[in-house]
């Protein structure tokens, strides 16, 4: 997958990872949609987009409704023609103890993290298999990777499933020709705490370590396409991150216990 020459759609792309991946692949010559709620994050990021020598378009949406990529697709291919670059970055986090968080609130995130990623692709999937060609991102998280938090459980189950689900996908997709990333960052300092509801007050926020650093969204979209552009599945912005699933796959019973307070 080469960024020069591509067309791009990112969802979330107002902040954090989202954003800089946009700026980064507009840099890299890639043509951008840009979609998320906040019409004025997007409008910032494209005028930073074309005063660079860029192109970006914004696609100011709610995408938890059904049919938000139905439009945002058509608009998307009427600017560009065909979308090879899918990015699906949208996650909000709710936070609580198990019993205090409703289920409501499991299905509005739930409906974010992982049904929009759903109805994105299902959008965008046909024309890119038609083609034999393309390239879906899915941000998931290290949430989805190894237990370290019981405080935002929709978030961590969205993420997994994400995970899960690409794995799928790039069983499926690569014999095509179409490519599939993973990406799984830990810290990042992004916009995520602005949108957190918390459903129990005064729980300190859980992290995976001591051990990862705090990134910020330039570095984690650079690991990002750079490992897109060399059609890498599984990319995680640390690497200590594979030491810890690899100690959770030789015992998981272990590395549970070893993770309580």
């Amino acid at each position: 997958m080469k960024l020069a020459g591509a067309n791009a759609l990112v969802t979330g792309a107002a902040s954090g990872i989202g954003r800089a991946s946009a700026r980064l692949m507009a840099a890299r010559g890639a043509k951008v949609a840009l979609v998320d709620i906040d019409a004025a994050g997007l409008d910032s990021l494209a005028a930073e987009i074309a005063a660079a020598g860029g192109t970006a378009i914004t696609l100011p949406a709610d995408i938890s409704a059904a049919d938000a990529f139905d439009r945002l697709a058509a608009d998307a291919e009427a600017a560009f023609g065909q979308i090879d670059l899918l990015m699906n970055n949208v996650g909000v986090l709710a936070t609580g103890k198990p019993e205090d968080i409703p289920p409501e609130e499991w299905g509005r995130i739930l409906n974010l993290n992982l049904l929009s990623a759903v109805r994105a692709t299902h959008r965008l999937l046909p024309g890119m298999v038609a083609r034999g060609r393309g390239h879906i991102v899915n941000t998931a998280s290290f949430a989805g990777l190894f237990p370290y938090a019981w405080d935002r459980l929709p978030y961590v189950a969205s993420k997994a499933a994400l995970v899960a689900v690409s794995e799928g996908l790039a069983l499926y997709l690569i014999p095509q020709g179409i490519g599939v990333t993973c990406f799984c960052p830990g810290p990042v300092r992004t916009g995520i705490g602005k949108t957190i509801r918390s459903w129990t007050p005064g729980i300190a926020p859980k992290g995976p370590g001591d051990q990862f650093a705090m990134l910020e969204p330039e570095e984690a979209a650079q690991t990002l396409l750079d490992a897109v552009e060399a059609d890498r599945f599984f990319v995680v912005s640390d690497d200590q991150a594979l030491i810890e699933m690899r100690k959770r796959g030789a015992d998981p019973e272990a590395y549970l216990r070893s993770r309580l307070p």
